[in-house]
């Protein structure tokens, strides 16, 4: 059984690629495929183009309250599987199982605009959804862009034009949030800034954040979990382990890996190596791990 049909996407990403005739691969997740908070489940997802492998047996879970990044260098797949899970592209083997009625916000890699084409950002936002003046100011304020308004979509700087497109996306109160390459154009204090925008989104909305970024270091401190890809799953986990594992290293360079120690990640939660959330130990118990030399 499809499920798009009962997805908001926050902007139909069919009306960019394949004349809008992208076929559907998505099921529902039943009591028995799935169980907790995931969103949003990947098995065994294999894709070839022109003779050319583009996903190998990916696997993949997206949980609600999360917030996972996918990595990997230009042409690893990270673009196309995030089609796939959207249901843009139909694997050649394999399956995206989603939780019934799931809503999702998206984001895309590529937003151009059309400067001949007078358009306020109030406009813009109102396209496809009539909602109140009110919710539409709100949400603004919620990813620090109420200035902008009444402006012009075309005269707005890359790192304001990214929030409104979050803004676009969030007015769809998705459950998760999908974003491809969200801060091309953008400065890095802006990129920074704006990370930090999706960890406070994340834990005031309870949201699932998918991420496809090339911007490592900020973006890892940032993430629960990483996933770095190179046509297959390389390596996954907590940050502070994919920095340290070989295939990491061989994919991004040593120097890579040294310079991610400067960043930290802090929760009020901590993780095992696979990346599976746990609770915050007692301060007691980290004073004696510590002591311990753990």
């Amino acid at each position: 059984m499809t499920v798009l049909a009962h997805a908001a996407i926050a902007e139909d990403p069919r009306s960019d690629h394949d004349g809008g005739r992208a076929h559907h691969h998505a099921h529902e997740l039943s009591s028995t495929s799935a169980s907790g908070d995931v969103l949003i489940s990947a098995r065994g997802l294999w894709l070839t183009r022109s003779g050319r492998i583009v996903l190998e047996g990916i696997d993949l879970d997206i949980s609600r309250g999360e917030i996972v990044t996918l990595i990997g260098p230009n042409g690893a797949g990270k673009t196309t599987l995030v089609r796939v899970l959207l249901g843009l592209i139909t694997p050649d083997r394999g399956e995206v199982r989603r939780r019934p009625g799931l809503s999702i916000g998206y984001v895309p890699q590529r937003f151009d605009i059309d400067r001949a084409i007078p358009m306020t950002v109030a406009r813009f936002l109102r396209l496809g959804r009539p909602g109140e003046p009110r919710q539409i100011q709100a949400v603004l304020e919620e990813v620090g862009a109420p200035h902008v308004l009444e402006q012009q979509l075309s005269n707005l700087s890359g790192g304001e034009l990214q929030r409104v497109l979050l803004a676009r996306a969030l007015l769809r109160n998705p459950q998760l949030l999908v974003l491809d390459e969200p801060v091309r154009g953008v400065d890095y204090a802006g990129e920074a800034e704006l990370y930090t925008l999706i960890g406070r989104l994340r834990t005031s909305r309870g949201l699932g954040v998918l991420l496809v970024s090339h911007d490592l270091h900020v973006v890892m401190a940032q993430s629960d979990r990483v996933v770095c890809v190179n046509r297959h799953i390389c390596c996954s986990g907590v940050p502070e382990t994919v920095a340290r594992d070989p295939s990491y290293v061989r994919l991004f360079g040593a120097h890579a890996a040294q310079a991610f120690a400067i960043y930290s990640h802090d929760h009020d939660h901590h993780h095992d190596l696979t990346g599976e959330a746990l609770p915050a130990a007692p301060a007691a118990d980290v004073s004696a791990e510590q002591q311990n030399g753990a």
